[in-house]
């Protein structure tokens, strides 16, 4: 009944008049293109065991509805639908190959035994715990936030004899998720801006809300970790770093940055029609194999994953983005609440396709804005596997209360110090050649 509550206050954030439907099929003002995408998301967040089915069934009724009822962009009827497929393919691609690509190189770096080691570093009273949480949200900005989230359970099981206080959990998990929130190879939102053509610089600018976010969760958790239990350190001394998984990781990171700015440079009119930074990846991964052996068993659930997400993105995809409120820092503050209770990756699709961002305020909010409930954020849901006790909203609202008070007062300082700078079209697109007036030719001699 509470997630029925918030399908109700997600629509609710969108005022009547800004949805209302035009020419198109609605229901209460509301397209219906919404209404299905909306229960779609209502479906994977309520049957956790069933997310992938759940999200191929939303693609396929909100295929089936636009090919009957209202069309594509490109057409309608099945040619309208293949050649939007025609158009999306490439963004696609890109994801599949970074999302397996970046869980091999999550892999490689929890084996390099650095996580092992970082304990070593750590104070002995509750700043230990606040060490450790910058620690994961450093790891983050260049691994996947939910392989920075599970690399600090992991330690915090062992630092604390695994009794992990839940307000320090959800810690765990606004630290990875702010960590990827300001780099475009830490977060799945931030790298699809990356693939859509926004340049890094705009999206580290999370930071700044981010870094204030890190602050609060970070001193009120570890303080309420050592209320609970204090430190328990290992020196680990006879541990080394595997430094041939440390250049696999590296080599991995800067194929898929240097390809990219190459493509921006050099090849930007290409961009759009070949899959550039997903191809990168993998050849990294592929002259890297006599370094190491590549873990390919984690492929095939891999695989299920990024079916999942990369069908929730097709479904955002589809949506009449016109019918949406225009961009304001006030709809970016309201998606990171509306990211707490749904997937961020559809939602940050569907920022794209409108257009119109500060980019640097939307990777803060849906980013960060998922750490405010245990499924708000992929994150979370990982880490909750290895702490079942975090698998309760309230005792997550109750003991994380500091993730939302850090959410609003990071997204205020960032508010005051950068201000609101809206991208008016982070694509570019061709101008209209003006038609020019000309005297009438002089008729032909004889005529």
């Amino acid at each position: 009944m509470s997630r029925l509550l918030a399908l109700s206050g997600l629509l609710g954030l969108l005022p009547a008049s800004a949805l209302a439907a035009g020419n198109l099929p609605s229901v209460g003002g509301i397209p219906v293109d919404f209404v299905l995408f909306a229960l779609t998301l209502l479906g994977v967040a309520l049957f956790h065991h069933y997310t992938l089915y759940v999200a191929l069934t939303g693609l396929v009724t909100i295929s089936l509805y636009k090919i009957v009822f209202t069309g594509f962009k490109t057409g309608a009827g099945v040619a309208g639908l293949v050649g939007h497929l025609g158009h999306e393919w490439v963004t696609v691609a890109n994801l599949f190959c970074l999302l397996t690509g970046f869980a091999l190189l999550a892999r490689h770096f929890e084996k390099s035994h650095v996580p092992v080691i970082l304990p070593r570093l750590l104070p002995a009273d509750w700043k230990g715990g606040f060490v450790l949480l910058v620690m994961v949200f450093f790891i983050s900005s260049f691994l996947d936030n939910i392989a920075a989230a599970l690399i600090g359970g992991a330690m915090a099981h062992q630092l604390f004899k695994a009794r992990v206080h839940v307000g320090y959990l959800a810690a765990i998990v606004a630290a990875s998720n702010a960590g990827g929130a300001g780099s475009v190879v830490g977060d799945t939102t931030t790298t699809m801006m990356w693939i859509d053509g926004i340049s890094p610089l705009q999206v580290i600018d999370a930071y700044v809300a981010a870094g204030v976010a890190l602050l609060i969760v970070g001193y009120f958790g570890a303080k309420q970790q050592h209320a609970y239990s204090p430190i328990i350190k290992h020196a680990h001394a006879h541990t080394h770093v595997d430094w041939g998984r440390i250049a696999i990781v590296a080599t991995m990171l800067v194929f898929a940055v240097a390809t990219n700015i190459t493509v921006n440079l050099r090849f930007a009119d290409y961009a759009e029609h070949y899959p550039f930074i997903g191809v990168a990846v993998w050849l990294a991964i592929v002259l890297t194999i006599p370094v190491r052996r590549h873990d390919w068993e984690l492929l095939p659930e891999t695989i299920k994953g990024s079916l999942f997400l990369l069908s929730l993105v097709l479904c955002a995809s589809m949506m009449p983005v016109e019918e949406l409120p225009p961009a304001s820092w006030q709809s970016a503050f309201a998606l990171g609440f509306v990211s707490a209770l749904f997937d961020n990756i559809p939602l940050t699709a569907l920022a794209l396709r409108q257009g119109g961002f500060d980019w640097g305020f939307l990777a803060y909010a849906v980013g960060f804005g998922g750490s405010m409930l245990w499924f708000g954020s992929s994150a979370g849901v990982a880490l909750s596997s290895m702490f079942p006790e975090a698998r309760s909203a309230a005792q997550w609202l109750r003991h994380g209360w500091h993730v939302t008070v850090a959410y609003v007062a990071g997204f205020v300082v960032m508010l005051v110090v950068l201000g609101w700078h809206p991208d008016a079209g982070h694509k570019k697109v061709a101008e209209p050649v003006p038609v020019v007036d000309q005297a009438p030719l002089p008729a032909p001699a004889g005529q």
